[in-house]
């Protein structure tokens, strides 16, 4: 659990309409199933950047806890799965700092309308969104100290013996890699409108069809990029939180590294961050993972064509009135840049 810090007021906001949950039935679930509460009336505030599962801050006085729950509407299947998250949460601390400790998990959607977990809070910290944060502006060689970080924490991640932590239950290794792919189409299917949609169709087939052999199975994070990423101001060398475990399974590796090189180019617009180029990123996980970084060609290409199906997923929800984030109504036009991206990658442009 963690104490208030003065430092990460502007990291929260209040409740966005339409967000708000039973409050009063969840701080009596809370009191009955997370031990050493403050008596302390529970106040709640949101985590507001993020777009896809909803994120409170609970303070109970001068202890704050943070809960996490699925978004309103349709949820596509093994989407969202807050039991994922507490079942690797509740163990992995114990072997790698970057993660953050859960208390408890609820699977009673009478209590708040879904699945929800309650972990450790992180004060004092930061998470890069857009630009570089002040504490960081203008420190030298900024880009290639977060590049490294990022590089040392996933490769560490994935040298994680995960059998020593229990967490051998977390998913099925074998044929993971095809489960995705298929997976990914699936939801595709489900949430397909535009123009694009023969071309996610084809690229889908086409990612089936040139699958490559993967090596030895290792936690894989599924979600890996600098805004789920925690800093301590001023110190761009060390991520010291990882944050959005969902989605985390047992599988290829090379799939979290495809996933963090998808975003790449995006993180690169904020040009105060001075980011290398994603094949540099690339060449560092290689380099400590003893890997050649020519072999990330398919997993990046799929983290485009994945991202571009999530992006549509976003969208949709917030087409049929299931969102209360308007951010989401101009997640359309991003759909097709992902394609795009996907196709180019997958035809053997540099990354």
């Amino acid at each position: 659990m963690s104490m208030a810090s003065g430092e990460d007021e502007n990291e929260v906001a209040a409740v966005r309409s339409g967000d708000e949950l039973d409050w009063a039935m969840l701080e009596a679930w809370l009191r009955d199933n997370v031990a050493d509460l403050p008596a302390a009336p529970m106040t709640v505030a949101q985590f507001p950047r993020g777009t896809a599962n909803l994120t409170y801050r609970l303070a109970f006085g001068d202890l704050q806890l943070v809960l996490r729950r699925p978004p309103f509407g349709r949820i596509a299947p093994g989407a969202h799965d807050m039991a994922r998250e507490h079942a690797i949460l509740s163990k992995l601390w114990r072997a790698w700092s970057c993660a953050p400790r859960a208390y408890a998990f609820c699977e009673d959607a009478e209590v708040i309308g879904a699945p929800f977990v309650v972990s450790e809070y992180r004060g004092g910290g930061l998470v890069i969104f857009g630009g570089a944060p002040p504490s960081m502006a203008g420190l030298p060689n900024l880009g290639m100290r977060l590049a490294t970080a990022m590089a040392d924490a996933l490769s560490d991640l994935h040298k994680v013996d995960y059998a020593a932590v229990d967490l051998s239950g977390l998913g099925k290794p074998d044929g993971f890699v095809e489960r995705q792919v298929a997976g990914w189409r699936d939801r595709w299917s489900r949430v397909a409108s535009g123009e694009c949609g023969e071309r996610y169709e084809v690229m889908g087939a086409r990612l089936a069809s040139e699958m490559p052999q993967s090596g030895p199975p290792a936690i894989v994070h599924n979600d890996y990029k600098l805004d789920n990423c925690q800093f301590l101001p001023g110190q761009p060398d060390k991520v010291v939180s990882v944050f959005d475990w969902d989605m985390a399974t047992l599988g290829d590796p090379l799939v979290d590294v495809g996933i963090c090189l998808s975003y790449w180019r995006f993180m690169r617009r904020a040009e105060d961050l001075h980011l290398p180029e994603g094949r540099l990123f690339a060449e560092l996980y290689a380099d400590r993972m003893g890997i050649d970084p020519d072999a990330l060609r398919w997993y990046e290409a799929f983290a485009d064509w994945r991202t571009g199906v999530a992006v549509q997923q976003l969208y949709d929800r917030h087409r049929k009135g299931n969102s209360a984030d308007d951010r989401l109504a101009n997640l359309g036009r991003s759909v097709e840049e992902f394609i795009e991206r996907a196709e180019t990658v997958m035809d053997g442009a540099a990354t």
